[in-house]
């Protein structure tokens, strides 16, 4: 009866080994695997992005982070694709600051699947200036072609290193991130008027 799964978040239990190792052998990952293979929409937010990648629901891995250190700060990330349930409030190459916070969110994949990734309109998100440009200055931490958010190839499952939800308040100072929650809330909403409307 779930309309939508957002892994959030923060440190999981075992991420000392390896980000989302153990976590992805949790018991309710099943239930999250079938969810997504029914066309669930799945968001994984930082470890929930590295939970989905090991998990195998988004293709690559996540590296430490190219400075060896934890970063949390602003960053400024491109909207790739406004063409899916997680990004259909925003516009196509609209920029969005969004906080990070992360050790490992070097996004990182083997050349034959960037490059479907690419083709495909799977790159969701890249890390950018404030002006748009993506540039390897505008990367906080090493991300492979400075992807900062990707999608499966079916759509229904996003993964990203940002937090919209640490930017989706006044109280907060930005509400960039609210776009991003706002697009997944109306994605649901429309999905389910169609489903009265069928029914």
């Amino acid at each position: 009866g779930l309309d939508a799964i957002i892994i959030p978040g923060g440190f999981s239990y075992g991420d000392y080994l390896r980000t989302g190792a153990i976590a992805r052998f949790s018991p309710v990952m099943h239930a999250v695997k079938e969810f997504a293979q029914n066309g669930g929409l799945v968001m994984g937010i930082c470890n929930g992005f590295q939970i989905l990648l090991v998990a195998g629901l988004l293709p690559g891995a996540m590296l430490r982070n190219r400075s060896l250190h934890f970063v949390c700060k602003d960053v400024h990330v491109r909207v790739e694709n406004a063409a899916t349930p997680f990004t259909g409030g925003c516009r196509p190459g609209q920029v969005l600051k969004i906080p990070i916070a992360h050790a490992d969110g070097n996004y990182y994949t083997d050349p034959v699947t960037l490059a479907g990734l690419q083709a495909n309109a799977q790159v969701v998100f890249r890390y950018c200036t404030p002006e748009g440009k993506v540039t390897a200055e505008a990367n906080p931490n090493g991300s492979l072609d400075n992807i900062a958010g990707i999608r499966n190839a079916e759509g229904n499952v996003l993964g990203m290193m940002p937090h919209p939800e640490r930017s989706a308040e006044e109280l907060l100072g930005n509400v960039d991130g609210r776009l991003i929650l706002m697009s997944l809330v109306e994605s649901l909403k429309q999905n389910r008027l169609k489903m009265v409307g069928t029914g």
